[in-house]
């Protein structure tokens, strides 16, 4: 039985990914900021799909997140198959109105616990041959979102780190690969819809309706079409894709990169 590991899965893409590896027989240990949320998820998963599925709590955005985690997947499964590094965004901003304590958070939230989490259990998965991390990343990180500098810059980060972790652990049987979203109806989505609504005096219908005229698929994504992507970069059959990002969009970004 292969053993994964999800972060924010009390909700939105994170309870997506979990549901769609639990249905491909994973075993699994469920994290964020509090178990409340976490256990119903968890039994509903294991009375659904037959696997095992554990909750810990710990808040991404604490430096003790990372060991916590870690500690409680060695102590349940004796290391981690699949790894899959997810969490809430920061407060919205725009780049003239940030700051340092605020840095700090966003960074710690996005770049420093995923990457602590990660590094804790690349040397299991050397060792055994086999592993795979995925990050839910963001559309900002190849194309900056108005508003979101340090989702933008935090997640940017992150993704450079997967291009350089893929490269390092590649012969080791270990890959490394970021799902890039574009407007995937999540309650995350939808608080930044209300934002930007708030923010130019209109409503949520029109953000919505704005943003969906920009998708050539003609609507917002659903979290479990985003969790097939990362369910097929954990399994064995994308064994050769590392240190690569791919978009689950609908076609939104124009970017070639």
């Amino acid at each position: 039985m292969t053993t994964a590991l999800v972060g924010g899965a009390s909700a939105g893409l994170g309870a997506a990914i979990a549901e769609r590896l639990a249905a491909d027989g994973n075993d699994l240990l469920l994290w964020s900021r509090s178990t409340e949320r976490l256990d119903p998820i968890a039994a509903t998963l294991h009375a659904r799909h037959g696997v095992k599925v554990h909750t810990v709590a710990a808040d991404a955005a604490d430096p003790t997140a990372a060991a916590t985690v870690a500690d409680r997947a060695e102590e349940l499964f004796g290391g981690v198959d699949i790894c899959v590094l997810n969490a809430g965004g920061p407060p919205p901003a725009t780049a003239d109105k940030t700051n340092a304590d605020d840095w700090r958070k966003a960074l710690q939230l996005l770049t420093i616990t995923p990457i602590d989490l990660a590094t804790r259990l690349l040397p299991g998965m050397r060792e055994r041959g086999h592993g795979r991390i995925v990050a839910v990343l963001s559309s900002g990180v190849r194309e900056p979102l108005p508003n979101l500098t340090y989702s933008n810059s935090g997640r940017a980060a992150l993704a450079a780190w997967i291009k350089t972790a893929g490269r390092e652990v590649a012969a080791d049987g270990v890959t490394v690969n970021g799902v890039v979203p574009g407007r995937i109806d999540t309650d995350r989505v939808a608080q930044l819809d209300a934002a930007a609504a708030k923010r130019t005096g209109t409503d949520e219908a029109s953000v919505r309706a704005a943003s969906i005229a920009t998708i050539p698929a003609g609507r917002y994504g659903d979290p479990q079409e985003f969790a097939a992507v990362v369910g097929f970069l954990a399994g064995p059959t994308s064994s050769y894709v590392t240190a690569s990002l791919l978009s689950c969009d609908g076609g939104l970004m124009r970017s070639m990169t």
